[in-house]
């Protein structure tokens, strides 16, 4: 058995975008309203220490995320070709969401609040959230059709 097999890559896409779905949810519902109750003169070290102990936790898990979607995408199951195409694209779609807009509203609130980068991060962020969601629901589709349960 090879290390980049189908089961072993969708297991590993199963696995890193349902922990990142979670993860996102609790961030959105919870961690990014509250920024705005740390006050100003704590905030920007405050966001800058949620940097840094996010980032261990969110990095190695999109990497894997990407990394197996794109492999998916590429060696597509076979009758799952169209769901694993779009599970691919969605993954892409969260690289340039997260380098693109919350990567830079974090880099400007770690130097200074302004309430409008915290809201614009907070509602930004539902583009994120939406997508890890859906990301979850077409795994667990193609997980139903791989494991063959009746629908």
């Amino acid at each position: 058995m090879s290390l980049f097999d189908q089961q072993t890559v969708l297991l590993a896409c199963v696995f890193s975008t349902f922990a990142m779905t979670g993860l996102i949810w609790l961030i959105q519902l919870v961690q990014y309203p509250l920024f705005d109750r740390v006050g100003r003169e704590a905030f920007c070290e405050y966001e800058r220490e949620h940097c840094r102990r996010i980032t261990p936790l969110v990095l190695p898990l999109m990497t894997t995320e990407l990394i197996s979607s794109l492999w998916l995408g590429l060696h597509p199951l076979a009758g799952l070709e169209s769901l694993l195409h779009s599970g691919a694209a969605l993954a892409v779609a969260l690289w340039v969401s997260t380098f693109l807009m919350q990567v830079p509203l974090h880099n400007r609130l770690s130097r200074e609040f302004q309430a409008t980068d915290h809201r614009r991060l907070v509602w930004s962020n539902w583009l994120r959230t939406v997508i890890w969601s859906v990301r979850s629901v077409i795994l667990l589709i193609v997980l139903r059709e791989v494991i063959q349960l009746p629908a």
